[in-house]
């Protein structure tokens, strides 16, 4: 892990670092190292970045309410990573299905699953990293308990995460919803609070609602507003926040 800049603003140290030439994001607190405090991982959605308002947003919550550090990353194809022909190729079929009036589920589905199998194995490297970080002389230190947020692309690389990862111990997911995600959902174990938009343009709600009865948590709340796939409400913002925070300061 090679760290390329830091700063610190209002009690926030955000660090820029690449990993196998993954760029992403550390935030905590200003002052000592992570030390073992919780770990929020954050994901972006489908167009978004490791920087976009909401992560950012997200991850000074984390350190300023809760003490916690947060990390985030460009997934395959988005923010500082080059697009692959095949990106390339599913923004152009995105873009004629929907001039076209046509359902766009099934393509969404198709090419976040292949962007979630070059994701996850990046996400075990940066835990791995953080958790060595002896190498960095002991300024990020020790990993505590990990939670996982993400909707959307972000949730379509979570689940298969958090499916995989022990060291995840909690996680919030939601707008996302396809059959090619249920086996993965039913190897999900930890508490889970699953947000579904009841008017999703571009997820259908039984998709939503099956893949939330796949995941196999016997801790499982579903959150259901209306409103389309970008309306969820900050209301649920500050739920999920706070039922990260429960389980992750119960897992110390």
């Amino acid at each position: 892990m090679h760290f390329t800049s830091e700063s610190s603003a209002d009690g926030v140290t955000r660090r820029h670092f690449t990993l196998d030439g993954v760029p992403g994001v550390l935030w905590r607190p200003d002052g000592p190292p992570l030390g073992g405090r919780p770990l929020v991982l954050l994901g972006h959605g489908g167009g978004g970045h490791k920087l976009g308002p909401g992560v950012v947003d997200r991850a000074d919550r984390c350190v300023r309410r809760h003490g916690f550090a947060a990390v985030a990353l460009d997934a395959p194809g988005h923010g500082e990573r080059a697009r692959s022909a095949q990106d390339e190729r599913f923004a152009t079929e995105i873009g004629e299905l929907l001039a076209a009036g046509r359902p766009i589920s099934a393509w969404v589905a198709r090419h976040t699953a292949a962007l979630a199998e070059r994701a996850v194995p990046e996400w075990v490297a940066v835990l791995d990293a953080l958790e060595a970080a002896e190498a960095d002389g002991g300024r990020v230190g020790g990993l505590g308990p990990v939670g996982f947020w993400g909707l959307s692309l972000g949730s379509v690389i979570g689940i298969p995460l958090a499916a995989a990862e022990p060291r995840i111990a909690a996680a919030v997911f939601g707008l996302t919803g396809h059959a090619s995600q249920t086996e993965a959902a039913a190897r999900v174990g930890v508490p889970v609070e699953f947000l579904l938009q009841w008017d999703d343009e571009l997820v259908p709600r039984e998709g939503a609602l099956a893949l939330f009865g796949a995941l196999g948590s016997s801790e499982k709340t579903l959150h259901a507003n209306p409103g389309g796939h970008v309306d969820v409400p900050e209301l649920e913002l500050e739920s999920s926040e706070r039922f990260l925070a429960r389980h992750l300061l119960r897992a110390e």
